[in-house]
Parts: C-alpha cells; sequence; structure tokens
C-alpha cells in the first residue's frame, strides 16, 4: 500500500503547530483581560446622578460705577491734564483735593459668590453639602440635572465639621442611598460627582487610599485618589453599590488643584451633624474642659504603659465638668464611655457626640494604675487660659547637676497665678534637661508616680534614681502639662 503524506511525522507536527498558534490567538490577551476586568460605572452613574446637583450662591456687593477721579494730591492746576480731568469729575470737585463721600446709599447688585455641589438625602427636598459652599451666601441655587433649578434656604450649617444642610421646596425628589463606612475598606474603588470649576455632573473615580486621615480638623477623613477640584465641594463619594460613604470636602494641593489626595468627610459622621441641624438648627456638642496631647512610645512605657494610647490631659479648665471629676495634668484618658480612646485625636469626637449634661465612666491612668471617674459632661465652649504671673522673690535654688536643672519652689504668686499647691519651678535647664526640651519657668509637678513638694524633695528623687534609667517627669509649662522622659 502507498503512504499518504498526511501521515508522515513532518505534516503531523505542522498541523500541532499551526493549532496551538490559532488556539493561542483566539484567546483574549493579558491586557485585553485585565481591561474586561475594570469597573464599568456607566449603570451607578445612571441611577445615582439625578440626586446629585449644582450649588451657585450669590453676594450682595455695592452697585459700581465712577465716583469720580482720585485726588491726585499736588496736581498743579497749570498742568495740562487738571482741565481734562476737571471735566470728568462731579461739580465743584478740584484735582489735587479728597473727594467727598456720597450721602446716600449705594445700590446694592448680587454677583457670583461660589459654585460647589450637594446631593438630595430626602424626597421632601434636603440636601447635604459643605458649610463652605453656602457659607455668606445671600442666595442659594440648586440644579438638577435635567437643568431644574430650585432657591434653597439654609436649615443649618455647622463649620467645625464643614457640614450643611439646605432645603427646597417639592416633593418626590430623587435621593441617595447612606451606606455603611465601616464596612469600606482601603483599596475599594470609589466615585465622586460634582461640578468641578462649575462643570456640572462631572465624573471621576479611584480608590480609597486611608481611612481615620486626621489632617487637623474635628473628624478624621476618608482619604482618596479620586479627582476633586474646587467646585467637587459639597458632592457625594460614592461606593460601588451607588451608596454615598462621604461628601468631598478638601484636597491636599500646591496649585490650587487636584495633586491625588483628596479627602471626604465620612456619611456617619454628617448625618449624625445633619439630624441635629434638622431637629434644632444648630449642633450642640458635650466638652469636658480639658487640653490634652499625644502619648508616645518613650511616655508610655517610662509610666507602664503597654502601648501608646490615650489622651494625655495636659491642663483642666477650673470649675469645668472635668476638673469636678477629680482629673488632674497628667492623667492619661483611656476609655470614655465605654469608647476606647486610641489616639488624642479621638477624645474631642467621641466627648462632643456625647449628650451634654449626660453622666459617663471614664477609665484614667494615673500614677501605673487604672482609674474609673464619673463624669458629667458639659456643652461646648471656648476656654480662655490665664496668664502666668512673674515670680515676685526668689526662693533659695536646689541645683540638679544630674540633669542640668536648677529648681526653687514656687513663689505665692506663682502658686495663686497657677492653682498649684506642690511642685517646683524651673530656673535654669542645661545639659539633659535642655536636650529633653525643658525651658526656665516649667513647673515640674511629679517624678516617675511620685508628687513633688519641694525642691528639697526633688533633688532627693532625683538622686535615688538607678543610673542609667529613665526619669519621667511631669511638667507644667503655663496651661498646659506633658511628661518629659530624661535618661541620665
Amino acid at each position: 500500500m502507498r503512504s499518504s503524506v498526511f501521515n508522515s511525522r513532518p505534516w503531523m507536527f505542522f498541523y500541532a503547530l499551526l493549532g496551538s498558534v490559532l488556539f493561542t490567538l483566539a484567546m483574549p490577551s493579558p491586557a485585553y483581560s485585565a481591561a474586561r476586568d475594570l469597573p464599568d460605572f456607566s449603570d451607578l452613574v445612571d441611577r445615582v446622578g439625578p440626586a446629585v446637583v449644582n450649588i451657585r450662591t450669590t453676594q450682595k456687593v455695592p452697585q459700581g460705577g465712577p465716583q469720580g477721579f482720585p485726588g491726585f494730591p499736588g496736581m498743579d492746576p497749570n498742568d495740562p491734564f487738571f482741565e481734562f480731568f476737571r471735566r470728568f469729575m462731579p461739580p465743584g470737585a478740584v484735582p489735587g483735593q479728597p473727594q467727598p463721600s456720597p450721602r446716600a446709599p449705594q445700590p446694592e447688585r448680587e454677583v457670583p459668590a461660589g459654585v460647589g455641589s450637594g446631593f438630595v438625602i430626602d424626597a421632601e427636598g434636603f440636601l447635604l453639602t459643605n458649610h463652605h459652599v453656602v457659607d455668606g451666601a445671600e442666595s442659594i441655587i440648586v440644579t438638577f440635572p435635567d437643568k431644574r433649578e430650585f432657591k434653597a434656604k439654609v436649615i443649618g450649617s455647622d463649620q467645625r465639621t464643614d457640614v450643611a444642610l439646605v432645603k427646597i421646596e417639592g416633593k418626590g425628589f430623587p435621593t441617595l442611598k447612606i451606606g455603611d463606612v465601616s464596612k469600606t475598606k482601603v483599596g475599594q474603588w470609589v466615585v465622586a460627582i460634582g461640578s468641578p470649576f462649575g462643570l456640572e455632573n462631572s465624573v471621576t473615580a479611584g480608590i480609597i487610599s486611608a481611612k481615620g486621615r486626621d489632617t487637623g480638623e474635628y473628624l478624621p477623613f476618608i482619604q482618596t485618589d479620586v479627582a476633586v477640584n474646587p467646585g467637587n465641594s459639597g458632592g457625594p463619594l460614592l461606593n460601588l453599590e451607588g451608596e454615598v460613604i462621604g461628601i468631598n470636602s478638601q484636597i491636599y494641593s500646591r496649585t490650587g488643584g487636584f495633586m491625588g489626595i483628596s479627602f471626604a468627610i465620612p456619611i456617619d459622621e454628617a448625618m449624625r451633624v445633619a439630624k441635629q441641624l434638622r431637629e434644632t438648627g444648630k449642633v450642640s456638642r458635650g466638652r469636658i474642659g480639658v487640653g490634652i496631647g499625644e502619648v508616645d512610645k518613650e511616655v508610655a512605657k517610662a509610666l507602664g504603659l503597654e502601648s501608646a494610647t490615650g489622651a494625655l490631659v495636659g491642663s483642666v479648665g477650673k470649675d469645668s465638668p472635668a476638673d469636678k471629676a477629680g482629673v488632674i495634668a497628667g492623667d492619661i484618658i483611656l476609655r470614655f464611655d465605654g469608647k476606647k480612646v486610641e489616639k488624642a485625636s479621638d477624645l474631642p469626637r467621641i466627648v462632643g457626640e456625647t449628650k451634654p449634661g449626660s453622666r459617663v465612666n471614664m477609665v484614667i491612668w494615673r500614677k501605673g494604675t487604672e482609674k474609673t471617674v464619673q463624669i458629667t459632661v458639659g456643652e461646648f465652649e471656648t476656654e480662655t487660659a490665664k496668664a502666668q504671673a512673674k515670680p515676685a522673690d526668689k526662693p533659695k535654688p536646689a541645683e540638679v547637676d544630674k540633669l542640668g536643672l536648677t529648681v526653687t519652689d514656687p513663689t505665692a504668686e506663682e502658686r495663686k497665678a497657677l492653682g498649684i499647691t506642690g511642685g517646683v519651678v524651673v530656673r535654669s535647664a542645661t545639659g539633659l534637661a535642655a536636650g529633653a526640651g525643658m525651658a526656665p519657668g516649667d513647673v515640674v509637678l511629679r517624678v516617675g508616680r511620685t508628687d513633688v513638694s519641694s525642691a528639697a524633695q526633688f533633688a532627693e528623687l532625683i538622686k535615688a534614681v538607678p543610673k542609667g534609667q529613665a526619669v519621667p517627669m511631669l511638667v507644667r509649662r503655663g496651661e498646659n502639662s506633658f511628661f518629659v522622659v530624661i535618661t541620665p
């Protein structure tokens, strides 16, 4: 039998290779697969877009117009321009002389003041935006994507959280669903909708970069890399389910434009504020009357804390809730009303959310042990600090060469001005003490766990510290107290 070429080995190899190539070409490329896996935001935007609005504000300013030329002091009547300027000035006015101010009030006109964004949270016409978007506005115009326009009024606005609640007349408005911030994770996709530079209904996307970001403001922020620019303020930050998880509020920028970092107010915090604004038109916050600072690792170790957590009490306002509860400078607040204080910035938010008049338990760390005190929360108000009095006499100093300190007992005037009964006043600080940040005028209230009562006792306490062991000292400067750790 004659053999067939199709049964030969070379042809079999050729067809196998051809099949492999065709199979490879038919498979999607890795780049195509990656692109196919990226989220498509179009359906989300279609669902939520109708509830996101553009907000324009106006302010009244004096009506502009020529009010006469400037005086041009010293203009010579023989100057060739003297007659030119005289023709355009009010009757009786003379170039070179100040112009009288008009007695009649000038008419006012409305001018654009700003542009921002917002979103509807209630079908009855309640919207959320930023405080700084509507602050000082004479009128507020809300525009929906379908071009409907409404005049809005401010129900309440809170500068501390930068949240404002505004209202438009009508019913049946589209709304956004409020999401659960606690379920969000760093790295998740998010979408922002707003009016950057007045460009209405602009959509940008990115990921959550961090949560609980402290920026020096009252609330911890959600940090994202979503493109947010002026005009996006007050707009929603949304998850992939179309739920609001934040209000776009701030950007980090050296140019005024987007640089890859933006911040949003967590929606749970904003809704708590909005609830109070809707009920009372203002926000009522708790206060306990303490000045606080961070607890660093060195201080925590020296005081026997397992970790650097809590808020260090630096000062206690006279007759404040904390003062009445027995809180003293140097205490570290670990828990308030059952909530753990991880860092100092947590305490103002936790206390602020507590209803004034509430009596709650507060756990503090004092002299190596935990202690629970009951405290009645007051209502937030601004506290003023007292001025520190200068000493009138010069008590006998005690020198501690080991640390580079010279201290004395406080004078009667210093005791009265600072409201202290013990402690020693630093008169000079050199060497280790100066290197640790101590300065003349500081008051040392405690060494380790022992309260300081005199300069002589202070010297003995320092002398008893073993060589090479860290010395934690509670130091008061003005109205604030903090720990200084010195290692001889």
